[in-house]
């Protein structure tokens, strides 16, 4: 056990019940978290894991598949004593929501399978399904009152993205399940949230005094959040099809990361307190008109091209993609955050597929030192001073000032002081996903999103959806896979006489 793990606690006696087990989430991230866990010694004593499919399989081919899914996808060397100890407690039971009998009959099994193992009646339901599925799910699981908390066990249902496709449907999701469990029961998930670097925004901005008296809008020139995929669509071409970049990535990804570059201080390290200021961040993103929505966006769609030794076929020719199809690979937007702090502050977003380079990053641009103290030197301009939080594909932090040029003449340059996490701290490869599952099981959420945040996300968003449907192809703009995506993407900062820092 690492000394991290020595001091967290365990969690209690649970069941932890996988919606979609025979999926690609489940074989990808969920099993490798879950054995993650287990050979650092993070899960409880008294565990089953209960895999929910439509149809009846044996539990041997189910372990069987679950393994093979491990050996493919682990973060790490798998250890077969600790993989077979962990898959040995998976059972399979069949479960359909358009089979209500099916969920009664789930219930009795869960019910005996939690006697044999003394869980306690703890239950942490996940649903690795298609989002279509999730009302209909927790409805059944209501009915049955399988989420019912009483005599002390506590119930959980985890949420993936996406959780609603605009506005109005992400109401329409927060108030079913809001009549099925409380607010506490909910845990919605976004895997970028379990990642350290990201973790780490609020204990570089609040552990450190050097930073938070320089993060406000008078030493703060803008900000970038960068989410770039190297990628193409792939296979997911109807999914894709139907829900386009600005969805897919800007209410939960994307404003996952501005919330914890812009929020205000919490009272205290506490899930209620962190949430809420979160929530209030993003309730004070500017609403735009149509008019400013267009103007403060870019959309880009890919066309052929090459990434590395990789082709990448032209985005309308992709299986399941409408040949005249309008949905945007590519979205780059300039936001405003009404507030004391960021009042006068852009913050630029973009993410994008089948571009050159992968690349998570927040950039923080701070304002330029005045020029008059080396106006007599060979100096034309100062590099910038930017702090860059490096999520993908290195996780770490750098800071970018200027120096001067050894040398008898006055000649400045800029430099780079830079952490690597793997350079100083030698952790163990991860999914993500270990911190979120373990936050489930203790009963932690101050790293899920609440009702109200997910809410405010698509309210900001909601204006760019609507501005493009009515546009429709207007203004969607072609790149070429492999390039930095469409050129008016740059234009977006240019005519505030700002530039995307250099990615590479």
């Amino acid at each position: 056990m690492t000394d991290a793990a020595s001091k967290q606690k365990k969690p209690d006696p649970c069941s932890f019940v996988i919606f979609g087990v025979t999926g690609d989430l489940a074989h990808r991230l969920v099993i490798p978290a879950l054995y993650n866990l287990a050979a650092t010694d993070l899960l409880p004593d008294k565990f089953c894991i209960v895999g929910i499919a439509r149809k009846a399989m044996p539990n041997e081919a189910l372990r069987d598949s679950l393994m093979k899914g491990l050996r493919e996808f682990a973060t790490r060397p798998v250890d077969d004593a600790i993989a077979k100890r962990l898959l040995e407690c998976v059972t399979c039971i069949a479960a359909d929501p358009k089979d209500p009998a099916s969920f009664d009959r789930m219930r009795e099994q869960l019910e005996r399978l939690e006697a044999n193992r003394a869980t306690g009646g703890n239950r942490l339901f996940y649903l690795a399904t298609p989002p279509g599925a999730f009302a209909p799910i927790a409805r059944e699981l209501g009915r049955t009152e399988l989420l019912k908390e009483d005599g002390g066990a506590w119930r959980r249902l985890i949420v993936e993205k996406p959780f609603g496709t605009d506005l109005e449907s992400a109401k329409a999701l927060n108030n079913e399940l809001l009549k099925i469990v409380d607010e506490h029961q909910i845990y919605r998930i976004d895997h970028y949230l379990g990642k350290e670097t990201v973790q780490n925004i609020l204990v570089l901005r609040f552990a450190n005094g050097m930073f938070e008296p320089i993060w406000n809008r008078n030493h703060i020139d803008h900000v970038q959040i960068t989410v770039d995929e190297k990628l193409g669509v792939g296979h997911r071409g109807s999914f894709y099809d139907a829900t386009g970049a600005l969805r897919d990535m800007v209410p939960n990804h994307l404003f996952q990361l501005l919330s914890l570059v812009a929020m205000e201080p919490p009272i205290r390290f506490d899930a209620h307190s962190v949430r809420s200021e979160k929530a209030d961040v993003l309730a004070a993103i500017q609403t735009q008109s149509e008019t400013e929505a267009l103007r403060n966006s870019v959309r880009g769609q890919y066309q052929g091209g090459k990434i590395g030794d990789a082709e990448i076929e032209d985005y309308r020719t992709t299986e399941d993609v409408k040949p005249d199809s309008t949905t945007e690979t590519y979205v780059a937007l300039k936001l405003t955050i009404d507030n004391w702090r960021w009042a006068g502050v852009p913050f630029y977003l973009r993410t994008g597929k089948a571009l050159g380079v992968k690349r998570t990053e927040v950039a923080i641009k701070f304002k330029q030192a005045p020029f008059a103290m080396f106006r007599d030197t060979p100096v034309d301009r100062l590099s910038q001073n930017y702090l860059v939080i490096s999520v993908e594909p290195t996780e770490g932090i750098t800071l970018q000032f200027n120096t001067k040029v050894p040398g008898p003449v006055i000649s400045i340059d800029g430099v780079e002081m830079k952490f690597r996490y793997k350079d100083y701290f030698k952790a163990e490869p991860s999914t993500g996903y270990e911190t979120l599952i373990y936050d489930c099981m203790i009963g932690d959420n101050i790293l899920f999103q609440r009702a109200d945040s997910v809410e405010a996300g698509w309210q900001a968003v909601q204006p760019f959806l609507d501005a493009w449907k009515k546009a429709g192809a207007k203004g969607l703009e072609t790149y070429k896979a492999g390039s930095e995506g469409p050129a008016c993407g740059d234009e977006l900062l240019r005519r505030d006489g700002r530039s995307w820092r250099k990615l590479g």
